[in-house]
C-alpha cells in the first residue's frame, strides 16, 4: 500500500527575539494593560523581523534549505513544491517559483502558491498528500508555510502588535511502502457567519487599496472569543478517529493551532488528555500563522517528545473561518 510520510521537518524564525515587557511598557504608554491577555494567550517571547533583508518569502527559502540539508536532499530530488502564505511577499511571480530557484529544483516540477490563511499549510500537506498518493510520478514534495505577520500589525492593536511572530516551516513528503504516514484529514468552512468580516486584509480590498496610494496598511482585526469554535472541533475530531477506528486515547500527540493557550487547555481539559501531549510553542515563537501546527511539530520532534510510530493529530483555524483537521503517523 502506497503511503506518504512526514520525512523531515525544519523552521526557520526571524533573528530579533522580543519578550513580553516590551509589548507591556508600550501599551502601559497607551493606558492598555495587556498583562493578563498575555497570559491567557501563552506569550513570552516571539521573533520579530527588524531588517529591510527578511520577508515571508526569504523565511521560507531558508527554512526549505533547512529542511532539505537535514532530509540529505536537494532540489533536484522534489516533485512538486507548495508554498503557503497569507503574507506574501510576491503575487506575481509566484513565491513558489522563486523558492524553486532558490533550492535549483529541476524543470519537470508542480510549483505554486497557496493561501488558505492560518489553515493554510495544514491543508496544502492535506492535499499534496493526497495528490501524491493519486499521482504515480510524484514521489517527494517541499511544502512551505511563511508568514510576515508582524508586517500586517498596527502598533495601536494589542491582538496583532502583540502576539504575532514571524516564522516559517517547511516539510518534505515522501511516498513509501512503509505503515506510516498520512492517515486522514477533515476540513470544515463556516463562510455563514459573521467572523468572516472580523479579520480582513487588506479592510477595504486590494483594488481599493491601491487606488488609495497605500493607506489601510494595517490588519483588521475586530477581537472575538475563540472558543466559539470549540464544538465545531470537537465534532471534526471525532469524526475523524471514529472512522479510522481509532479514540483520544489513542493519539499520541496533539499539534494544534497556537492561536492562544487556553484554547488548547479548553481542548485538553475536554478530553482529559496528559499535559505532556500537548504540544505547545507559541510561548517562544509568538502566534506564527500558517505554520503554527508545525512550529509546534518541530518542537515535539526536537524535544524528543514526538517520535516514529506516533500518531499525531493536527488541528488549525484560518479566517472566515474554516478549520482543519489532519492524522498523521509519524
Amino acid at each position: 500500500m502506497t503511503n506518504i510520510k512526514i520525512k523531515a521537518v525544519d523552521i526557520y524564525h526571524a533573528e530579533k527575539s522580543i519578550s513580553n515587557e516590551f509589548y507591556i511598557n508600550h501599551f502601559k504608554d497607551q493606558g492598555k494593560d495587556i498583562s493578563h491577555f498575555l497570559e491567557i494567550m501563552g506569550r513570552k517571547d516571539r521573533f520579530v523581523i527588524d531588517n529591510e533583508r527578511e520577508n515571508s518569502l526569504t523565511m521560507g527559502i531558508e527554512a526549505s534549505n533547512r529542511v532539505l540539508k537535514k532530509a540529505g536532499l536537494t532540489g533536484k530530488d522534489l516533485d512538486m513544491l507548495v508554498f503557503t502564505s497569507q503574507v506574501p511577499e510576491y503575487i506575481i511571480p509566484t513565491n513558489a517559483l522563486l523558492v524553486h530557484h532558490a533550492i535549483k529544483g529541476k524543470e519537470n516540477m508542480v510549483v505554486y502558491d497557496m493561501n488558505a490563511n492560518c489553515a493554510g499549510m495544514t491543508i496544502a500537506v492535506e492535499q499534496v498528500s493526497r495528490y501524491m498518493m493519486s499521482n504515480p510520478h510524484m514521489k517527494r514534495a517541499l511544502v512551505v508555510g511563511s508568514d510576515n505577520l508582524s508586517l500586517l500589525s498596527s502598533p495601536e492593536d494589542t491582538m496583532t502588535y502583540s502576539n504575532f511572530g514571524d516564522s516559517s516551516s517547511a516539510i518534505i513528503l515522501e511516498k513509501t511502502e512503509e505503515d506510516t504516514g498520512f492517515i486522514d484529514s477533515i476540513v470544515d468552512v463556516h463562510s455563514d457567519t459573521d467572523n468572516r468580516t472580523c479579520v480582513v486584509y487588506p479592510e477595504k480590498g486590494l483594488s481599493q487599496t491601491i487606488k488609495a496610494n497605500g493607506q489601510g496598511k494595517s490588519m483588521l482585526w475586530i477581537p472575538f472569543d475563540g472558543r466559539f469554535v470549540l464544538p465545531q472541533v470537537y465534532k471534526m475530531f471525532e469524526k475523524v478517529l471514529e472512522r479510522n477506528n481509532l479514540k483520544i486515547e489513542d493519539i499520541d500527540h496533539f499539534c494544534l493551532s497556537q492561536f492562544a493557550l487556553t484554547l488548547l487547555q479548553e481542548i485538553q481539559d475536554h478530553y482529559h488528555i496528559p499535559e505532556e501531549k500537548i504540544i505547545f510553542s507559541g510561548d517562544r515563537y509568538g502566534y506564527t500563522g500558517t505554520s503554527s501546527p508545525f512550529m509546534a511539530f518541530h518542537e515535539g520532534i526536537d524535544s524528543g517528545k514526538i517520535k516514529r510510530g506516533d500518531k499525531v493529530l493536527f488541528w488549525t483555524i484560518g479566517g472566515g473561518y474554516q478549520l482543519a483537521t489532519m492524522l498523521f503517523k509519524y
